[in-house]
């Protein structure tokens, strides 16, 4: 296969863009496959440089577009199913018993979210892996439910195809401004992270409400 530098624009050969960049230029597709089966275990990994940088050196080259396509898929399977294991690992019983711990949470609140998830975890686990942030975390709570390895595998490859694919493209068709990507996929990052974080807060706030309320009914 040929080699060439990839050229990595406003981006210091140290970061990140530079260590996926020689990955890909050493390995070439299972190396664009060791990086996101990295990022999908340590999620500070943004997908949103690696997916986009791996698109630009597709353009350039160093590798296929289907080669691109299928080793970044592959490498989001193999990391997902090491957290699915984690999950499996772990298990309902250690789960209830560490949720029993917990502060302002009850068992039914789990119980909910269980049922929940048996009804709708094919859904979770599909659309789950097109979204920044619970890309990664859906995965253990599919181990913990123990949901069935071929559903997860094939629903797994499936969402992660789809968000490999828009983001190896858009990185293709961009070419050396691939690194706009990360800017627009960072924006829906944090709006994620905005939306769990305002959910968390009212879940807290709630929760005191009404143990407050159910203290003061019973020192009427």
């Amino acid at each position: 296969m040929h080699q060439m530098n990839l050229a990595l624009p406003e981006e210091p050969a140290g970061g990140l863009a530079g260590w996926a960049a020689d990955l890909v230029d050493a390995m070439g597709g299972p190396g664009a496959g060791l990086a996101i089966a990295l990022e999908n275990l340590f999620p500070p990994l943004p997908s949103e440089v690696i997916l986009p940088l791996t698109g630009f050196a597709a353009g350039q080259g160093v590798l296929s577009l289907a080669s691109a396509l299928f080793w970044t898929t592959a490498g989001s399977l193999v990391g997902a199913l090491v957290l699915y294991w984690i999950g499996a690992l772990f298990g309902r019983e250690r789960m209830h018993a560490l949720w029993a711990k917990l502060p302002l949470v009850k068992p039914s609140d789990l119980d909910r979210t269980e049922e929940w998830f048996a009804k709708h975890g094919t859904k979770a686990i599909l659309l789950g892996r097109m979204v920044p942030i619970f890309r990664s975390l859906i995965s253990v709570p599919a181990g913990v439910e123990r949901m069935r390895l071929p559903v997860f595998m094939l629903l797994t490859t499936l969402g992660s195809f789809v968000w490999n694919a828009v983001l190896v493209l858009t990185g293709y068709w961009l070419g050396d401004q691939w690194d706009a990507v990360e800017t627009y996929v960072g924006f829906l990052s944090k709006a994620v992270l905005v939306v769990v974080v305002v959910s968390i807060v009212a879940f807290v706030v709630v929760r005191f409400r009404n143990r407050k309320q159910v203290r003061q009914r019973g020192t009427s």
